[in-house]
């Protein structure tokens, strides 16, 4: 075979291992390419190193988290101590480490923690907030997934490598991560079962060795790709990296609803105190995350968890129940709530959402009938607005109000609203011309009223001129800002009322309101001995 013919098939070679590569997103850099290699390793360490300030300056406090966490997540007050602290303490041990590698070697127990409360109360919620506030790489996996090693299924190491993969491949980054297994409790071993059990007390045995300190190969044996790439990086020379990553400062939150926990916790604590319930009432008014709050490691174990998996466990965190006025404030005051999503969806369309504040109390008290906490007001807004997002786009329509008529019956007033063409059209201009004319004003400072059939009367100009009211109102009243401020510099008036004259002839109007204006303020001046002629 010639030379020719060599390269010819080498570059063949590698052009197919380029496509292997390139469907799974994997960079490829040719072995013959004459690219400086020294510069991309500076560049990674670089990056690394800028990836791992901010946990070297960490020095956020428990108040700070909580304040922080108090602005997305309502109620759950003990919760967001309880996990600022943890958090906190792990993260200035962490912090230390950096700092002092020796301490490295010194042993200490992590604060893993254990979240206990029912759906859609904000577990999830807090531990995502916390870790983009942090800005460390977070997974979040369901449990139930998970088999014990050599079975079907996924293998609990999986989370460790989809942590590198969350920290962009940053081996050191990803090694103070936080992995966040949800509905472990459905994990818990099964009272009496035949065989083996491999997705309960197996997958609680695999986890307890990750919740320990022990390194996790960064290829599982199944991914062919990234052995792949290994060798070929071992070929060229190029530093391959770690081959495993440490859990040691991995920190560990696991989630779940704990359904029969209480019951179990009842039973202990009555069957202890003779008398419990009956003497002095202390269980009256008990509500299940009461008793929660009262578990100890043997009632986990009597739930079916090994005593090695829940004893790594120390932190140990009951969420509370969402009410109604806690669902009311979710829509009114938490940042992201799943309202502003929908004003989001509806703007996409270029339809305004507005709500009537009467509507929140009603949209609270449906999702609460739910049983599944804050995502209950997502199912009945779905349920309202569903239609709504679906016809209004293709209509004239441009500005929904929610009120509680349409909560109550969202076919109904669905099907009013699109009737009333010509109404809602005129509705959407005249609402659309008095935010044009409130936010021209705004700078004058003063409050924005209309006369009776001033609005009217404009929303039947702007659509007789086809023109959008913001455009409409601009080109109209292109001085009213000016004269306003001259009224209110001669007059001090703080309310400004537009009235059909004013809409009719702006300039001839405002002139006669300055000229009116100055007037009265000559006036007084010549009633208080002021003015410059005395």
């Amino acid at each position: 075979m010639t030379d020719s013919q060599n390269e010819e098939r080498r570059l063949s070679l590698d052009e197919q291992m380029r496509e292997l590569l390139k469907r799974a997103n994997v960079a490829w850099v040719s072995q013959s390419s004459g690219i400086d290699e020294e510069r991309p390793r500076q560049d990674a360490r670089r990056a690394k190193e800028e990836a791992l300030r901010g946990l070297r300056e960490f020095n956020l406090k428990p108040r700070d988290i909580r304040d922080y966490l108090d602005r997305f997540v309502v109620r759950q007050d003990e919760a967001k101590k309880a996990l600022a602290v943890a958090i906190c303490d792990h993260y200035n041990h962490v912090r230390l480490c950096l700092e002092n590698p020796e301490l490295e070697r010194e042993e200490r127990a992590k604060h893993n923690i254990v979240l206990l409360g029912p759906t859609g109360v904000g577990k999830t919620y807090l531990m995502r907030r916390i870790a983009k506030l942090i800005n460390v790489p977070f997974v979040k996996a369901d449990a139930t997934k998970f088999s014990e090693t050599g079975y079907v299924g996924h293998d609990v190491e999986d989370l460790v490598r989809d942590l590198v993969r969350a920290a962009d491949g940053n081996v050191e980054l990803a090694r103070y991560g936080i992995i966040y297994p949800d509905e472990v409790d459905k994990i818990a071993s099964a009272p009496a079962t035949a065989g083996r059990d491999v997705s309960g007390r197996g997958v609680q045995t695999n986890m307890l060795k990750l919740m320990e300190e022990t390194d996790v190969g960064l290829f599982s044996q199944t991914d062919l790709l990234g052995q792949i790439q290994a060798v070929m990086d071992m070929q060229r020379g190029k530093d391959p990296g770690p081959r495993t990553i440490s859990t040691r400062h991995i920190l560990f939150i696991v989630s779940g609803a704990f359904d029969r926990l209480a019951d179990i916790v009842r039973r202990r604590v009555k069957s202890g105190h003779i008398g419990f319930a009956s003497a002095g009432g202390q269980s009256d008014g008990f509500q299940e995350s009461d008793w929660l709050k009262l578990a100890q490691t043997s009632d986990f174990v009597e739930y079916g968890f090994e005593p090695e998996f829940i004893g790594r466990l120390p932190v140990r965190i009951v969420c509370e129940p969402l009410g109604v006025k806690d669902l009311e404030r979710i829509l009114m005051c938490a940042e992201g709530n799943v309202l502003e999503q929908y004003k989001r969806d509806f703007a996409g369309y270029g339809i305004e959402l507005k709500v009537d504040p009467d509507a929140i109390p009603l949209i609270a008290a449906r999702a609460a009938e739910e049983k599944t906490g804050a995502r209950g007001l997502m199912t009945v807004l779905e349920r309202t607005l569903r239609h709504a997002k679906f016809e209004l786009p293709s209509s004239p329509v441009r500005t929904l109000v929610l009120t509680p008529r349409m909560v109550e019956d969202p076919d109904g007033e669905l099907v009013r609203i699109l009737s009333d063409r010509d109404g809602a059209i005129r509705d959407t201009v005249r609402t659309e011309a008095r935010l044009a004319l409130e936010g021209m004003l705004k700078g004058a400072g003063v409050r924005v009223t209309f006369a009776p059939g001033a609005l009217d009367r404009l929303a039947g100009m702007i659509i007789d001129s086809g023109k959008e009211p913001g455009e409409f109102c601009r080109e109209r009243f292109k001085d009213l800002e000016y004269g306003v401020r001259l009224i209110v510099r001669s007059s001090g008036q703080t309310v400004f009322c537009v009235t059909s004259r004013l809409v009719e002839e702006p300039a001839e109007e405002l002139s006669r309101r300055i000229a009116a204006s100055a007037r009265r303020q000559k006036q007084t001046e010549d009633r208080t001995g002021t003015s410059d002629g005395r």
